[in-house]
Order: C-alpha cells, then structure tokens, then sequence
C-alpha cells in the first residue's frame, strides 16, 4: 500500500521557490481597442436625469393633492370631547372623497351609536370640511358598519392616550 492509501501525506521538501510574476497594466490583454481611460474612467451617474426631474402634480382631489390634504388638516383640528384625541387619529374617518367640482364626501363612524355627540358630530364636520377652500359642497356620511374599534386608532393616538 502507498503513503496516500494509508491516509499519509507525501512531504517534498524544496530550497527555493521563484517569485510570483508581478502583474502589469501593459501585460493586460485587451479584447478591443478601449483605452485604460476609457476602461476605468467614471460613467455618467444613472440618477441625473431622474434627479432633475420635477414630481407629477397630483390632482387636487386625490391623496398628497391640495384639497384632499386641506380636508385631511381641517378633520384633525376636530377633537372628541370625551377623548383628547383629534376625530382622525381617532380612527372615525373611514374615507374622503373629493369629486370634480369640488364635492367632499366623508365617511365616518362614531365610537357608539349612543355617544352624546351622535346628532353634533357629523354637522360640526360638514361644516369645518365645507370651509376649506376648494370645497363647493361637503357631505358627511355616518355609518356603523363596520363598527370603531380602538385599533382603528393611528399610533399618535395611541400614545395620547397611553395605550402604547
């Protein structure tokens, strides 16, 4: 049986070893014409162009547009006057439609059918979203289905109220 059989490793035992070749950019070999300055020179950056270019102007009426954003703001400033917590963080606004013309329509919720702001609520919020500039005509729609819960509540709310 030979010494590699046998799980033995064979030693050679060398004097010297000759220094590995040192690499060269003259020695590179180039498979087209290109210059090193062309090879390694910096490329345009691929952001430039998206960089310059100026965000899509959202229509007013949509989520990030002026009127939708304005209603958004004018719901914030109505708080619950049990809860200290503003009616949107709150979760009672489950949508805002803003329609051509200016028309909002708004769709909330109270905590319960028995709270005593049931018959206030919704005109106070007619009211504060038909001020708005841009707004012709505010319609406010109160649903119980589905029904607030308090995770419908933002994580502002949460923390007013100590719940996080």
């Amino acid at each position: 049986m030979s010494d590699e059989q046998q799980g033995r490793i064979a030693v050679e035992e060398v004097a010297a070893v000759d220094p590995a070749p040192r690499a060269r950019v003259e020695d590179a070999q180039r498979d087209d014409a290109a210059t090193a300055r062309e090879t390694y020179e910096r490329k345009r950056d691929y952001l430039d162009g998206f960089l310059s270019q100026r965000p899509e102007a959202m229509p007013a009426g949509q989520p990030g547009g002026e009127i939708y954003d304005a209603v958004i703001d004018a719901l914030k400033d109505i708080y619950d006057p049990e809860i200290p917590v503003n009616i949107y963080d709150l979760g009672l606004i489950y949508g805002v439609d803003v329609a051509e013309g200016g028309h909002v329509a708004v769709t909330m919720t109270l905590t319960t059918p028995h709270c005593p702001v049931a018959e206030s609520m919704p005109a106070e919020v007619e009211l504060r979203v038909g001020s708005v500039p841009g707004v012709g005509q505010a319609e406010v729609n109160l649903v119980w289905d589905p029904p607030w819960d308090p995770a419908k509540m933002s994580d502002d709310a949460k923390l007013e109220l100590g719940m996080l």
